[in-house]
């Protein structure tokens, strides 16, 4: 069985599942309304994908591609942001309006906890590369929460820019990097201290960032600039060493949702309003084709091929 791709289709409620070697879709899934964002479960029998207009996760068995549950519960009000524990043993879900994460047991695919952030408009998951900690941007508020995976407790919320969506921590562990959409801006940050370390302007209304395995990248999605932003986070010049945007590689319009192949030779990124993803070639730094999806393509995530 070929790597494939799940990229949802949000204005249409679909998904489509894609052959990642040739772009072809092989599938097209009906979800709930409005499907945004997805994760795959760590043993890749399942996708949880949020459907945010719908109020509901939907649950997709991998190995026939067919939603198998839809969990619902009274407070999801636009759940959209997913994350999964390093054991995969929980899922942690953001949902925007409600401002409450929930905590939910991937074996029952029950819900344990909600958590109200008593933030504004918290709308994405991030988890530190060791697992133990949470980030959770909160749009409105400029700010992110931070939650103890340990404790599954908040411990505290961090300023940030304006705008907060696109949320990662460096593979190192040292550096959370944030990219604050009402500003254009990124902020690096001291994962201990929480201090801002360095600022930088990326294209306009960033509203994804994802490393690349290695960490050698970090591509950040301008939405409104229709372009990616190209990170180089060790950049070496002149005897200094720091984060730098090395290119900002156009795309499709209102780039979204963005995934590494799991060699990191390969970026796919969808755009939105072109209805399609581009593949971005981590060698040369360039888009070397597009493929056509549904309507409005946002979430993204890259499925292994089963042995």
């Amino acid at each position: 069985m070929p790597d494939r791709l799940i990229v949802l289709n949000k204005d249409e409620d679909t998904l489509s599942i894609v052959n990642a070697d040739t772009g072809m879709t092989e599938k097209t899934v009906a979800t709930s309304h409005n499907p945004h964002e997805l994760v795959v479960s760590r043993d890749g029998l399942k996708t949880y994908i949020a459907c945010s207009l719908g109020n509901t996760v939907d649950i997709l068995d991998n190995r026939t591609f067919e939603i198998v549950r839809h969990l619902t519960h009274p407070d999801f009000d636009f759940p959209h942001g997913l994350g999964l524990t390093n054991d995969g043993k929980k899922l942690y879900l953001a949902s925007t309006f409600s401002e409450k994460v929930f905590i939910i047991d991937t074996k029952t695919d029950e819900i344990e906890s909600v958590t109200k952030t008593g933030q504004k408009l918290s709308h994405m998951i991030s988890f530190s590369p060791d697992g133990n900690t949470v980030y959770i941007p909160n749009i409105g508020s400029h700010n992110l929460t931070v939650m103890d995976t340990d404790t599954e407790t908040i411990t505290t919320h961090i300023p940030v820019g304006k705008g907060p969506e696109g949320v990662a921590v460096h593979p190192d562990g040292r550096h959370l990097y944030v990219a604050n959409q009402e500003e254009d801006t990124l902020h690096i940050l001291d994962t201990e201290s929480h201090e801002v370390l360095y600022k930088r302007r990326v294209g306009h209304v960033p509203v994804r960032l994802v490393f690349s395995p290695d960490g050698k990248y970090a591509l950040i999605a301008n939405r409104e600039s229709n372009d990616v932003s190209i990170i180089d986070t060790a950049q070496h010049i002149n005897g200094e060493t720091r984060p730098w945007e090395i290119k900002r590689l156009p795309v499709g319009v209102w780039a979204g949702g963005i995934v590494f192949s799991p060699d990191g030779q390969k970026a796919y990124v969808a755009n939105n309003k072109t209805n399609d993803v581009s593949v971005i070639d981590m060698t040369t730094l360039k888009e070397e084709r597009r493929f056509d999806v549904g309507i409005h393509p946002d979430g993204i995530a890259y499925l292994e091929k089963r042995t």
